[in-house]
């Protein structure tokens, strides 16, 4: 079963910062993960995703054109199924009461703790096997 996670984010070295603090579960094939530049980029691969497992979005809040809060219900509509978890550095009490009434499972905050994150995508692709 090929089980992706998608993570949305204008920063580029995002990428290579998940790559890195997940090269083993990718090198083993537990999953894949997709990385989209903006909101826009993202309903676009969620749309192209609809044959696979996506097990769960990732999004920054703060991008230009579209902000994550924006994405977050448009990309509920295209996948009720997925949970996401929004991403900011700032995680103030305002934020993270919109993104959760926004449908947003958890709001992290950067520096990310992988840890956490690692834990929840743990219980994602257990719960997808």
């Amino acid at each position: 079963m090929n089980l992706l996670i998608l993570v949305v984010d204008d920063e580029p070295d995002v990428e290579l910062l998940f790559r890195q603090q997940f090269r083993r579960d990718l090198r083993a094939g537990r999953f894949t993960m997709d990385f989209a530049p903006s909101a826009a980029a993202a309903l676009t691969r969620i749309a192209d995703a609809a044959g696979q497992s996506l097990i769960l979005i990732l999004s920054d809040i703060n991008m230009p054109g579209m902000s994550g809060l924006e994405l977050l219900p448009k990309a509920k509509a295209l996948r009720p199924d997925v949970p996401i978890i929004m991403i900011t550095a700032y995680g103030d009490a305002d934020t993270k009461r919109q993104a959760l009434e926004k449908g947003a499972k958890a709001l992290l905050t950067k520096p990310i703790d992988f840890g956490t994150l690692r834990s929840e995508i743990d219980m994602r692709v257990g719960n997808a096997a």
